[in-house]
């Protein structure tokens, strides 16, 4: 018995006559009937009562039917899901947040490309906002970002790394030349902040930092992506919080200050669904947890090296 011979079968039955079934399957009516006589002689029973043109289930077809559509419907969902599976190992998109990932994406990507050649990897810059909605909506298959307030119980969540908050000014600043600066020193300079309107999370941060000291932080511009949060500061007049990973990316264009006293770290982590079953997926979470001394990917051991 094949697939073929449960399609023509269910066409049949839902026509209830073998020229309409024939014209929906787009083969010869000949064809149909054979295939239909050959379905009966193999299972050892009558599916049908002919009359005329027109042809009625028997009592034992109208139960073959159902268990026939079954077949059929798993069938397809099988081939979907492989084809899934084949379409995520091809292709991952990974959503991660410039300022904290600047260490660990470069060294997540190389350890995964090199076991993973055959994998294209889509990176989208995103703020962490936008981020957990893409991954339920199944958009995005991994996010390198800060932690969310609340995680949906559809992901997982490892932490990458944590990172010291930091005081970035330009060369020029006043402070430029100082080794530790306070909040309460900072906390009326002007401040250069992402967009609120695309990172309402750092500003909820931002003040609730603030206001450990009774402040509020002085908001001068805001800046819609981490690239031009660091041009702003490095004109000179400005000042951001960011944490430490920034350095090598932001160059000699601004001075990093340690806070003293420190303020809690930047923890770094990443999300992904917890029905993710492509092996790639799991693989290039392997990377970016992995350590700088301990890069190199096994591809058998990837999928549960974070179990």
């Amino acid at each position: 018995m094949e697939l073929r011979h449960l399609r023509y079968f269910v066409a049949v039955a839902e026509e209830e006559n073998v020229s309409r079934a024939a014209s929906k399957l787009h083969v010869s009516q000949p064809g149909v009937s054979r295939q239909i006589h050959d379905l009966e002689d193999e299972i050892g029973f009558l599916l049908f009562e002919r009359s005329g043109k027109s042809v009625r289930l028997t009592v034992a077809g109208r139960i073959f039917l159902g268990e026939a559509r079954d077949i059929l419907q798993r069938t397809a969902d099988a081939v979907e899901k492989a084809r899934v599976g084949l379409a995520s190992q091809v292709e991952i998109n990974v959503g991660y947040a410039p300022s904290g990932t600047v260490e660990i994406l470069p060294r997540a990507l190389r350890a995964f490309r090199d076991s993973f050649p055959e994998v294209r990897v889509t990176l989208h810059d995103l703020s962490a906002e936008d981020m957990l909605p893409l991954l339920l909506q199944k958009k995005l298959d991994i996010a390198l970002t800060l932690p969310p307030q609340k995680l949906p119980r559809e992901l997982d969540m490892k932490e990458l790394a944590r990172y010291e908050a930091c005081v970035v000014v330009g060369t020029t600043h006043p402070l430029a030349k100082s080794k530790f600066v306070s909040l309460n020193q900072m906390a009326s300079e002007p401040v250069a902040a992402l967009a609120r309107k695309d990172y309402p999370h750092y500003h909820k941060h931002l003040a609730k930092l603030f206001a450990t000291i009774g402040r509020k932080p002085r908001i001068s511009s805001e800046h819609d992506s981490g690239t031009s949060l660091i041009a702003a500061v490095a004109a000179g007049h400005e000042f951001t919080l960011l944490p430490s990973s920034v350095s090598g990316a932001a160059g000699s264009r601004v001075k990093l200050l340690k806070l003293r006293p420190a303020l809690p770290p930047w923890s770094i982590v990443a999300l992904w669904r917890k029905d993710a079953e492509a092996r790639s997926v799991r693989a290039f979470i392997a990377a970016a947890l992995a350590k700088p001394a301990s890069v190199k990917l096994q591809k058998r051991q990837s999928a549960s090296s974070f179990s």
